[in-house]
């Protein structure tokens, strides 16, 4: 479990820059039953293309790089 919530880190690493370019940041919170629990924060935080940023590209992109990874869920405030 350990070895997997290091390799969603480090793919979140990766993205990360990505969102710093447009004033956005991504912060790993929890890895639970496949789900990968995020916090966006910074200007991701407010987007209208909040959901496409989060579903379409960090949940593709761990998916594709962490096998036991079925979904991302953004957290808001400090609830999961």
């Amino acid at each position: 479990m350990e070895e997997v919530v290091e390799q969603i880190k480090a793919v979140l690493n990766k993205i990360r820059p990505y969102l710093n370019r447009d004033g956005g940041d991504i912060e790993y919170v929890d890895f639970v039953d496949g789900i990968v629990y995020v916090r966006m924060l910074g200007a991701c935080a407010g987007c209208g293309m909040i959901e496409s940023t989060l579903y379409d590209g960090v949940q593709q992109i761990l998916m594709e790089e962490v096998p036991q990874v079925i979904g991302v869920e953004n957290v808001i405030g400090n609830l999961i």
